[in-house]
């Protein structure tokens, strides 16, 4: 979604345009006056005409004295006109720095770049939770909904989620002019934050006056007994599939390189940790149902049904990648074979004195022959290997003597596989993981949910989805393990998991935006 030029310039910062105007006014009125002043002590005599012309009354005065001249009231005029133009630029930027003043009702300040920056962050991490927790919640909603009474509060939710992909887009523009060293202006940067803040606040706000609404179609507090029955059928079914994927997990682990199983080594434990939180949770909110208390019953049911969700994410997140690896293991030899053949064909229409052409192949062969060396010689990560056998088409292209295959189903195979990845493993670590890595995860689901994406584009969203974990992963480490609070057995995972507000409510999150995603949190206990 995009702005509007119009609305994009209503959203940022007054611009400068009203101190331009008063600095010219103050230049014009004191060239004009010193013009006017040698006229004025030639040609006028009466004091009252001076003060006619300047649209004011001049009281009666005696006969003048001799030697007085009436021009000399024209410096005042002019002194007054400036004092004029000073007010108007002192009130242009007060106005200006007042809208980005750091406290409330004090002295008004510009916020300085960093501050700026860490509140644009603050709010990508907010808002990103909250459209992953109301997506969840709407789809449990639409169960037991009918479409009708659930699209309102649908709408809402994909009006957040595009003014987040714009924020997102806006940040990712901004990383990568720095990144290349072309460092925007300063006050271009502070109108790309300012931006990044208002659409966060505009999607926030958003699903804070959709929450009401949502929770009387939800009516967990009504109806705790149904939705704990659903909730209750579901933690069986994901309890069923948990076991098989550590089994899932130890056959890659002897099938496959050992690195290849590393992204969801410990899913399996992570899993069976949510289940224990689920089970705590679900036993409170069946005893507080059978008391009739219907809050407390619902808040916890919530907490329980984002446990439940993580659980299944991360279950079906082993078994997605053991599919995944089967897949590139079925499909490498194919395109290595065809690369290969590519390769020997340009062997003999490289040109002499090509440098640029003779090094791309020396990169090309290198990629194959380490590829047919892994294969060969145990254990491989299929998705790797067919990653760098792409990376070597791609370096052929145009070297003749064949026709390269584009390898566009297979570099779309690695790409989704790596954005499938990052996008669990943030979702289910999103407590502890930053704006950063949401940013890139962000861009490669834009790129790649192009129905038209280019290669280069599909290779760009891999790049992208493989940072976008790294960088996550780097959160997590420095997050640490976060202890067990009120929320019972399993706690620390679930606010790793961003299940249970961290910030000092520590409830449950639910629909809605920053205001009322924490609105079950006084009856949590």
């Amino acid at each position: 979604m995009t702005s509007s030029p119009s609305r994009s310039r209503s959203r940022r910062a007054p611009s400068p345009m009203a101190v331009r105007v008063a600095h010219a006014a103050l230049g014009g009125l004191v060239a004009v006056g010193w013009l006017v002043l040698p006229l004025a002590r030639a040609g006028a005599d009466d004091p009252a005409t001076v003060a006619r012309s300047a649209g004011v009354t001049a009281p009666p005065v005696a006969a003048p004295r001799e030697g007085t001249a009436t021009g000399d009231l024209v410096p005042p005029l002019v002194a007054v006109g400036a004092a004029g133009a000073l007010a108007a630029y002192a009130y242009a930027r007060r106005r200006r720095r007042a809208t980005t003043r750091t406290t409330p009702g004090g002295d008004p300040e510009i916020v300085p770049l960093h501050e700026l920056g860490r509140q644009a962050g603050q709010l990508l991490v907010e808002i990103d939770d909250c459209v992953r927790v109301a997506g969840e919640e709407l789809g449990l909603a639409a169960d037991r909904s009918a479409g009708d009474a659930i699209e309102p509060f649908a709408y809402d939710l994909r009006h957040a989620e595009a003014e987040l992909a714009v924020a997102f887009r806006l940040r990712q523009r901004l990383d990568e002019a720095e990144a290349g060293g072309a460092i925007p202006a300063e006050d271009d940067t502070r109108e790309v934050l300012e931006e990044i803040i208002a659409r966060c606040q505009d999607a926030g706000r958003r699903l804070d006056a959709a929450a009401p609404g949502f929770d009387q179609i939800r009516a967990l507090e009504r109806n705790a007994a149904a939705a704990l029955e659903s909730a209750e059928t579901r933690f069986r079914d994901v309890s069923a599939r948990t076991p098989a994927a550590g089994a899932t997990i130890a056959d890659l682990h002897k099938r496959y390189a050992p690195v290849t199983s590393l992204p969801v080594a410990g899913d399996a434990e992570q899993a069976k940790d949510r289940l224990v939180f689920t089970t705590f949770h679900l036993d409170q909110a069946r005893q507080y149902a059978d008391r009739g208390d219907g809050a407390k019953a619902a808040a916890h049911l919530r907490a329980a049904e984002g446990a439940l969700g993580q659980a299944a994410d991360l279950v079906s997140g082993v078994h997605r990648l053991a599919g995944e690896l089967a897949s590139a293991a079925a499909e490498l030899p194919v395109a290595l074979a065809a690369v290969e053949t590519v390769r020997d064909a340009a062997r003999g229409h490289a040109p002499d004195g090509s440098t640029g052409l003779v090094a791309r192949l020396g990169h090309a062969e290198a990629l194959l022959a380490g590829v047919r060396h892994e294969t060969a010689a145990g254990p491989y990560d299929p998705l790797d290997a067919l990653r760098r056998v792409m990376e070597a088409a791609a370096g052929l292209a145009g070297a003749g003597g064949g026709v390269v295959p584009d390898g566009r189903a297979h570099t779309l195979l690695t790409a989704r596989s790596a954005l499938a990845g990052a996008s669990c493993f943030i979702g289910t670590h999103r407590g502890a993981v930053g704006s950063t890595a949401r940013t890139r995860l962000a861009e490669a689901e834009r790129l790649l949910g192009q129905g038209s994406a280019t290669l280069s584009e599909v290779r760009r969203a891999d790049d992208l989805a493989r940072e976008a974990r790294r960088l996550a992963e780097r959160d997590v480490r420095a997050y640490g393990n976060p202890a067990g609070g009120r929320g019972g057995a399993g706690a620390g995972g679930a606010v790793l998991g961003g299940i249970l507000l961290s910030d000092g409510e520590g409830g449950p999150m639910s629909y809605g935006g920053p205001r009322t995603r924490g609105r079950r949190a006084a009856f949590f206990t």
